[in-house]
Protein backbone atom coordinates (compact mmCIF):
# COMPACT_ATOMS: atom_id res chain seq x y z
CA UNK A 1 0.00 0.00 0.00
CA UNK A 2 1.32 3.60 -0.32
CA UNK A 3 0.52 7.07 1.31
CA UNK A 4 1.20 10.55 0.32
CA UNK A 5 2.90 11.99 3.30
CA UNK A 6 4.45 15.93 3.02
CA UNK A 7 4.98 15.02 -0.33
CA UNK A 8 6.98 11.68 -0.11
CA UNK A 9 4.76 8.86 -1.41
CA UNK A 10 5.39 5.86 1.51
CA UNK A 11 5.26 2.36 0.80
CA UNK A 12 4.13 0.81 3.65
CA UNK A 13 2.38 -2.88 4.91
CA UNK A 14 -0.64 -3.03 7.03
CA UNK A 15 -1.63 -6.62 8.93
CA UNK A 16 -3.02 -7.85 12.72
CA UNK A 17 -5.49 -6.11 14.93
CA UNK A 18 -5.41 -4.87 18.44
CA UNK A 19 -3.44 -1.56 19.41
CA UNK A 20 -1.45 0.50 16.24
CA UNK A 21 2.70 -0.42 16.38
CA UNK A 22 4.86 1.36 13.59
CA UNK A 23 8.11 -0.86 12.46
CA UNK A 24 11.04 0.85 11.79
CA UNK A 25 13.69 -0.62 9.88
CA UNK A 26 17.36 0.31 9.43
CA UNK A 27 19.68 1.34 7.18
CA UNK A 28 19.53 -0.89 3.78
CA UNK A 29 16.69 -2.79 4.87
CA UNK A 30 12.80 -2.12 4.44
CA UNK A 31 9.33 -2.91 5.44
CA UNK A 32 10.12 -7.06 4.94
CA UNK A 33 12.66 -7.35 7.18
CA UNK A 34 9.85 -7.44 9.81
CA UNK A 35 7.91 -10.45 8.07
CA UNK A 36 9.19 -12.88 10.59
CA UNK A 37 8.25 -10.70 14.06
CA UNK A 38 4.79 -9.68 12.29
CA UNK A 39 3.76 -12.99 12.06
CA UNK A 40 4.24 -13.24 15.66
CA UNK A 41 2.68 -9.77 16.64
CA UNK A 42 -0.42 -9.87 14.57
CA UNK A 43 -2.59 -11.19 17.33
CA UNK A 44 -1.41 -8.35 19.56
CA UNK A 45 -0.79 -5.33 17.21
CA UNK A 46 -2.00 -3.50 13.81
CA UNK A 47 1.57 -3.65 12.77
CA UNK A 48 2.11 -0.55 10.53
CA UNK A 49 5.87 -1.51 8.73
CA UNK A 50 6.99 1.56 6.73
CA UNK A 51 10.16 1.75 3.64
CA UNK A 52 11.87 4.83 4.92
CA UNK A 53 12.81 7.51 2.96
CA UNK A 54 15.08 6.06 0.14
CA UNK A 55 14.37 2.53 1.05
CA UNK A 56 12.27 -0.06 -0.53
CA UNK A 57 9.31 1.67 -2.78
CA UNK A 58 8.99 4.37 -0.83
CA UNK A 59 10.33 7.94 -3.06
CA UNK A 60 13.85 8.67 -3.47
CA UNK A 61 14.54 11.33 -5.09
CA UNK A 62 15.31 14.30 -2.84
CA UNK A 63 17.41 16.36 -1.65
CA UNK A 64 19.96 14.54 1.14
CA UNK A 65 18.14 17.98 3.71
CA UNK A 66 14.66 15.73 3.37
CA UNK A 67 15.99 12.57 4.72
CA UNK A 68 17.05 14.02 7.83
CA UNK A 69 15.70 12.55 11.04
CA UNK A 70 13.16 15.21 12.17
CA UNK A 71 11.81 15.34 9.05
CA UNK A 72 10.91 11.62 8.69
CA UNK A 73 9.80 12.05 12.08
CA UNK A 74 7.40 14.72 11.42
CA UNK A 75 6.96 12.39 8.45
CA UNK A 76 5.74 9.24 10.31
CA UNK A 77 3.82 10.75 12.84
CA UNK A 78 1.36 12.44 10.26
CA UNK A 79 1.54 8.80 7.96
CA UNK A 80 0.01 7.69 11.41
CA UNK A 81 -2.93 9.95 12.01
CA UNK A 82 -3.40 9.74 8.35
CA UNK A 83 -3.68 5.96 9.02
CA UNK A 84 -6.46 6.77 11.98
CA UNK A 85 -3.53 6.41 14.68
CA UNK A 86 -3.12 9.63 16.69
CA UNK A 87 -1.24 7.62 19.28
CA UNK A 88 0.77 4.32 18.81
CA UNK A 89 2.92 2.24 19.93
CA UNK A 90 6.55 2.11 17.71
CA UNK A 91 9.52 -0.22 17.50
CA UNK A 92 12.64 0.95 15.50
CA UNK A 93 15.89 -1.08 14.42
CA UNK A 94 19.37 0.49 14.02
CA UNK A 95 18.71 3.80 12.14
CA UNK A 96 15.31 2.91 12.55
CA UNK A 97 15.57 3.05 16.61
CA UNK A 98 16.93 6.70 16.24
CA UNK A 99 14.35 8.05 14.23
CA UNK A 100 11.54 5.99 16.81
CA UNK A 101 13.14 7.64 19.75
CA UNK A 102 13.17 10.98 17.54
CA UNK A 103 9.29 10.65 17.47
CA UNK A 104 9.40 10.12 21.24
CA UNK A 105 11.32 13.29 22.03
CA UNK A 106 9.25 15.09 19.64
CA UNK A 107 6.16 13.63 19.95
CA UNK A 108 5.59 12.09 23.61
CA UNK A 109 2.22 12.84 23.63
CA UNK A 110 1.70 10.19 20.87
CA UNK A 111 3.87 7.56 21.48
CA UNK A 112 2.49 5.25 23.88
CA UNK A 113 5.65 3.09 24.08
CA UNK A 114 9.11 2.43 22.80
CA UNK A 115 10.90 -0.25 21.38
CA UNK A 116 14.92 0.02 20.55
CA UNK A 117 17.01 -2.55 19.00
CA UNK A 118 20.08 -2.03 18.81
CA UNK A 119 20.03 1.59 19.05
CA UNK A 120 21.43 4.65 20.09
CA UNK A 121 20.34 8.49 21.18
CA UNK A 122 23.26 10.08 18.61
CA UNK A 123 26.56 11.02 19.08
CA UNK A 124 27.33 12.96 22.06
CA UNK A 125 29.97 15.60 20.78
CA UNK A 126 30.61 18.08 18.39
CA UNK A 127 33.41 16.45 17.04
CA UNK A 128 32.08 12.86 16.79
CA UNK A 129 29.60 14.03 14.77
CA UNK A 130 32.11 15.92 12.76
CA UNK A 131 33.87 12.55 12.27
CA UNK A 132 30.92 10.27 11.86
CA UNK A 133 29.37 13.17 8.74
CA UNK A 134 33.06 12.59 6.96
CA UNK A 135 32.75 8.87 7.22
CA UNK A 136 29.41 9.09 5.78
CA UNK A 137 30.18 11.19 2.83
CA UNK A 138 32.98 9.47 2.36
CA UNK A 139 30.88 5.91 2.24
CA UNK A 140 27.96 7.79 0.40
CA UNK A 141 31.00 8.24 -2.15
CA UNK A 142 31.83 4.93 -2.22
CA UNK A 143 28.27 3.67 -3.12
CA UNK A 144 27.89 6.07 -5.97
CA UNK A 145 31.22 5.28 -7.39
CA UNK A 146 31.00 1.53 -7.05
CA UNK A 147 27.17 0.56 -7.27
CA UNK A 148 24.85 -1.32 -4.52
CA UNK A 149 26.57 -4.84 -5.02
CA UNK A 150 29.90 -3.52 -4.06
CA UNK A 151 28.87 -2.19 -1.33
CA UNK A 152 26.56 -4.95 -0.08
CA UNK A 153 29.76 -6.94 -0.10
CA UNK A 154 31.33 -4.28 1.71
CA UNK A 155 28.75 -4.03 4.44
CA UNK A 156 27.86 -7.52 4.81
CA UNK A 157 31.49 -8.21 6.26
CA UNK A 158 31.99 -5.42 8.96
CA UNK A 159 32.02 -6.16 12.07
CA UNK A 160 28.82 -5.58 13.17
CA UNK A 161 27.25 -8.39 11.14
CA UNK A 162 29.46 -11.14 12.24
CA UNK A 163 27.61 -13.10 13.60
CA UNK A 164 24.92 -12.68 10.87
CA UNK A 165 27.37 -15.54 9.35
CA UNK A 166 26.05 -18.46 11.83
CA UNK A 167 22.96 -18.10 9.91
CA UNK A 168 21.66 -20.80 8.01
CA UNK A 169 22.45 -19.73 3.61
CA UNK A 170 19.01 -19.44 2.78
CA UNK A 171 18.45 -16.67 5.49
CA UNK A 172 21.66 -15.08 4.31
CA UNK A 173 20.63 -15.21 1.21
CA UNK A 174 17.36 -13.62 1.81
CA UNK A 175 19.09 -10.86 3.58
CA UNK A 176 21.71 -9.80 0.98
CA UNK A 177 19.25 -10.05 -2.12
CA UNK A 178 17.05 -7.50 -0.10
CA UNK A 179 19.40 -5.57 0.56
CA UNK A 180 20.52 -5.18 -3.15
CA UNK A 181 17.44 -4.31 -3.96
CA UNK A 182 18.07 -0.59 -2.92
CA UNK A 183 19.54 2.23 -5.14
CA UNK A 184 22.49 3.81 -5.44
CA UNK A 185 20.89 7.43 -4.56
CA UNK A 186 18.45 6.10 -1.93
CA UNK A 187 21.41 4.90 0.45
CA UNK A 188 24.12 7.63 -0.48
CA UNK A 189 21.08 9.93 0.56
CA UNK A 190 19.87 8.08 3.88
CA UNK A 191 23.64 8.25 5.17
CA UNK A 192 23.91 11.74 4.52
CA UNK A 193 20.77 12.90 5.19
CA UNK A 194 20.03 10.61 8.11
CA UNK A 195 23.02 9.49 9.27
CA UNK A 196 24.26 9.61 13.05
CA UNK A 197 26.67 12.33 12.24
CA UNK A 198 23.79 14.61 10.85
CA UNK A 199 21.10 13.99 13.52
CA UNK A 200 20.45 15.59 16.84
CA UNK A 201 22.38 14.06 20.00
CA UNK A 202 19.30 13.26 22.23
CA UNK A 203 21.26 12.10 25.35
CA UNK A 204 19.94 15.10 27.68
CA UNK A 205 16.21 14.61 26.35
CA UNK A 206 16.18 10.62 27.37
CA UNK A 207 14.90 12.00 31.18
CA UNK A 208 11.79 13.52 29.77
CA UNK A 209 10.62 10.19 28.47
CA UNK A 210 7.68 8.97 31.00
CA UNK A 211 6.58 6.10 28.41
CA UNK A 212 7.77 2.69 28.63
CA UNK A 213 10.63 1.75 26.72
CA UNK A 214 12.35 -1.42 26.28
CA UNK A 215 16.04 -1.55 25.30
CA UNK A 216 16.96 -4.80 23.65
CA UNK A 217 20.46 -5.49 22.24
CA UNK A 218 22.67 -9.38 21.94
CA UNK A 219 24.99 -9.87 24.04
CA UNK A 220 27.75 -10.00 21.36
CA UNK A 221 27.11 -6.42 20.24
CA UNK A 222 28.86 -5.21 23.38
CA UNK A 223 28.84 -1.45 21.39
CA UNK A 224 25.76 -1.07 21.81
CA UNK A 225 24.82 -3.21 24.80
CA UNK A 226 26.80 -0.51 26.90
CA UNK A 227 25.01 2.42 25.02
CA UNK A 228 21.79 0.47 25.59
CA UNK A 229 23.09 0.14 29.49
CA UNK A 230 24.01 3.88 29.86
CA UNK A 231 20.65 4.59 28.48
CA UNK A 232 18.75 2.59 30.83
CA UNK A 233 20.20 4.64 33.81
CA UNK A 234 18.28 8.07 32.13
CA UNK A 235 15.12 6.93 31.06
CA UNK A 236 12.69 6.92 33.84
CA UNK A 237 10.90 3.75 32.65
CA UNK A 238 12.79 1.35 30.68
CA UNK A 239 13.45 -2.19 30.67
CA UNK A 240 16.67 -3.81 29.65
CA UNK A 241 16.58 -7.04 27.76
CA UNK A 242 20.17 -8.71 25.99
CA UNK A 243 19.73 -11.95 23.83
CA UNK A 244 22.25 -14.45 24.32
CA UNK A 245 24.40 -15.25 21.08
CA UNK A 246 22.87 -12.26 19.38
CA UNK A 247 24.59 -9.41 17.48
CA UNK A 248 23.31 -6.23 16.38
CA UNK A 249 20.11 -7.81 13.95
CA UNK A 250 18.28 -9.63 16.64
CA UNK A 251 14.92 -9.78 14.78
CA UNK A 252 17.24 -11.85 11.80
CA UNK A 253 19.57 -13.63 14.09
CA UNK A 254 16.98 -14.81 16.39
CA UNK A 255 13.25 -14.12 14.93
CA UNK A 256 11.82 -16.41 17.59
CA UNK A 257 13.00 -14.64 21.20
CA UNK A 258 12.76 -11.32 19.61
CA UNK A 259 9.01 -11.65 18.96
CA UNK A 260 8.92 -13.40 22.47
CA UNK A 261 10.17 -10.34 24.14
CA UNK A 262 8.26 -7.18 21.74
CA UNK A 263 5.41 -9.39 22.41
CA UNK A 264 5.60 -9.86 26.43
CA UNK A 265 7.01 -6.61 26.89
CA UNK A 266 3.59 -5.11 24.60
CA UNK A 267 0.93 -7.10 26.47
CA UNK A 268 2.17 -6.02 29.54
CA UNK A 269 2.01 -2.21 28.50
CA UNK A 270 -1.49 -2.45 26.49
CA UNK A 271 -2.36 -4.28 30.06
CA UNK A 272 -1.52 -1.61 32.17
CA UNK A 273 -3.24 0.79 30.26
CA UNK A 274 -6.52 -0.83 29.88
Amino acid sequence: MEIMVNGCNYHYHLSGEGEPLLLLHGFTGDHSTWNGVIDQLQSTYTCVAVDLIGHGKTDKNFSAKRYQVEAVAHDMKKLMNQLGHPAFHVLGYSMGGRLALTLAVLFPESVKSLMLESASPGLKTTEERMNRRQADARLAERIRRDGVESFVDYWEDIPMFESQKKLPKKRRDEVRMQRLENSVSGLALSLEGMGTGIQPSWWDHLSDLKMPVLLITGTLDEKFTAIAEEMSRKLPNAVRKEVFSAGHAIHVEDEEKFGTIIKEFGLLHIREET
